[in-house]
């Protein structure tokens, strides 16, 4: 099968790009980003290489959890614009052949979405049964709760009625009861209606909350009996509206619960899943200079157990806390140490609140050698707005909106994200080595050698290799702890990725299954090396260095 006959497929290797559209940019000088000024800068991310926009929440909100408390699931926030904005945005980023997609919140409604404000007037109320209730005083939850510096239980006491609403984030956000009929059919509403409007998909935050059937009535848990039913009604409804459209899900579990989220060999739940495993072992192998907690849980990926159609979306951070809960507790520590030794750079004793720049010193070679990583990986790379250029964190913010702060576009007081007075400003600015004057778009732009003209020629390069998105993947046997080189295949074609962790330049012997006198044609630089006598080659790797070599038979045609 040709990779051009597999389009509804796109996901398989697309770039994805997340932001917010409050700090992405401001056309009208209030301080606030807009869809406005997303559609002005639509054109950054087509330069870049990006493929898919994923849009944060930007529906109404009373504001208490960056839009993930919606008081409307068909609405736009009147701060960012209208429903002909956002029209407008996805026609402009379809013209420069991007598909968007937006976050859906479905385990939770803000405490002020009229659902609630109806459901909590009386015990029967025709909107009672789309939260979870209970009449009787619940156990202690603490060790359930999510927030644990600002929430003590997920239960939370309604004055009104006298009874217990079920919370797994904050008290002000109820959870849905997804085993209600009427609730899986607005939800489906809400999914058809965006659909409509033009978005190729949804990131499905949460999903293994809202899956849970914890406080549902015994006639409730046999109705939902089967919660991957549910899940699977989705993706089959997704697909009767939108042939190629995707679920992106929020799962942080091991893989082996992973497999159930997927659909196993039926890949019939969810498209992709965030790969956090990976990712916090990523870490783990940053800190100790030694990739071989990454090779592990990379060949713990339960590929076989998969349908072909499934991905894992890579990450090297997101919009919220940088979790890393999979560690053990000292592989935690580790990471502490290393990344965020300051109590303040940590949250929820269980993740960091930084950019990767600040976490590596600033320290050119490393951070280059993280994003080339990202893309080299098996699986569809993510990137969080401004990590192309470097942007770090602002510590003075509370919790994880240190990491969404406006985006930089200049070196001037707002960073060119907006005319208003910096003091305006829907967040403030990260200063110091990180501010603006440091770390903008234009400057980046003007350098041939940034961050910026990197992470665009790895996304090019990405898109370039179909082994990368669609291709098996295996750890190849070599000497270096600090190494990680690792063979992508897809149909003929075939690329092998050094990755070093460490400082020291080394020489990487590999014994590969090729005839003497294949070539490995360096794509990200000049150069090429010859496949021995056994299939022997050895090639040489910078202190934290990286090299993505296409695999050249004799007699094919040289690919570029």
């Amino acid at each position: 099968m040709r990779i051009t006959d597999t389009s509804d497929l796109w996901y398989k290797n697309a770039v994805v790009y997340c932001l917010d559209v409050e700090t992405f940019f401001d056309s009208d000088g209030d301080g606030v980003g807009d869809f406005h000024g997303l559609a002005e800068r639509i054109d950054h991310l087509a330069e870049l290489g990006v493929t898919t926009l994923w849009l944060m929440p930007f529906y109404p909100t009373p504001g208490k959890d960056d839009g993930y408390d919606v008081a409307d699931f068909y609405g736009v926030d009147p701060r960012l614009g209208t429903h002909g904005d956002v029209v407008e945005v996805i026609r402009t980023a379809k013209d420069r052949g991007m598909r968007v997609i937006a976050d859906l919140i479905v385990n939770h409604t803000s405490d002020q979405h009229p659902w609630f404000v109806e459901s909590r007037k009386s015990l029967d109320n025709p909107y009672r049964d789309f939260y979870v209730w209970r009449s009787d005083p619940p156990p202690d939850t603490s060790d359930e709760v999510v927030f644990p510096d600002e929430e003590d239980s997920i239960w939370e006491k309604d004055p009104a009625t006298g009874e217990w609403y079920l919370h797994h984030f904050y008290s002000h956000q109820p959870d849905l009861n997804i085993a209600n009929p009427r609730v899986q059919d607005e939800i489906a509403k809400v999914m058809g209606f965006w659909l409509q409007v033009g978005v190729d998909g949804f990131r499905v935050d949460a999903v293994p909350f809202f899956l849970n059937d914890l406080g549902m009535s015994v006639r409730e848990k046999e109705d939902f009996s089967e919660p991957h039913e549910y899940l699977r009604s989705l993706r089959r409804f997704l697909h009767r509206r939108s042939g190629d459209g995707i679920l992106l899900g929020e799962v942080n579990v091991p893989y082996s619960d992973q497999v159930d989220f997927f659909g196993g060999r039926d890949g019939d739940e969810l498209t992709m899943m965030f790969d956090f495993v990976g990712m916090q072992a990523m870490y783990l192998s940053l800190a100790r200079q030694d990739a071989r907690p990454l090779a592990k849980a990379l060949r713990s990926r339960p590929m076989s157990r998969l349908s072909p159609d499934s991905q894992f979306a890579n990450f090297v951070r997101n919009h919220d806390e940088l979790t890393l809960d999979k560690l053990s507790e000292s592989e935690r520590q580790e990471v502490f140490e290393a990344f965020g030794p300051e109590p303040e750079m940590q949250l929820f004793d269980r993740g960091l609140r930084r950019r990767l720049p600040p976490m590596l010193e600033g320290d050119p070679r490393r951070i280059r050698m993280v994003y080339s990583l990202l893309f080299a990986l098996p699986g569809t790379p993510v990137l969080f707005y401004g990590e192309e250029i470097g942007m770090g964190e602002n510590l003075s913010i509370p919790g994880r909106m240190a990491v969404r702060t406006p985006m930089q576009w200049a070196n001037d007081p707002t960073g060119g994200f907006s005319e208003a007075d910096p003091k305006q400003l829907v967040q403030p600015l990260p200063d110091g080595s990180y501010g603006p004057q440091h770390v903008n778009v234009a400057d980046s732009r003007r350098d041939p050698d940034s961050l910026l003209n990197h992470v665009s020629r790895l996304a090019r390069r990405y898109r370039e290799c179909p082994e990368l998105g669609w291709g098996d993947f295996a750890v190849l046997r070599q000497p270096h702890r600090a190494v990680l080189a690792h063979r992508a295949t897809w149909e003929s074609a075939s690329m092998v990725l050094l990755h070093n962790f460490g400082p020291d330049a080394v020489t990487v012997p590999l014994a590969l299954d090729e005839e003497e006198g294949t070539l490995l044609v360096d794509l990200l630089q000049a150069g090429e090396c010859t496949v021995g006598p056994d299939g022997e080659v050895e090639l040489e790797l910078d202190g934290y260095g990286f090299r993505w070599l296409r695999v050249q038979h004799l007699g094919e045609r040289r690919l570029v």
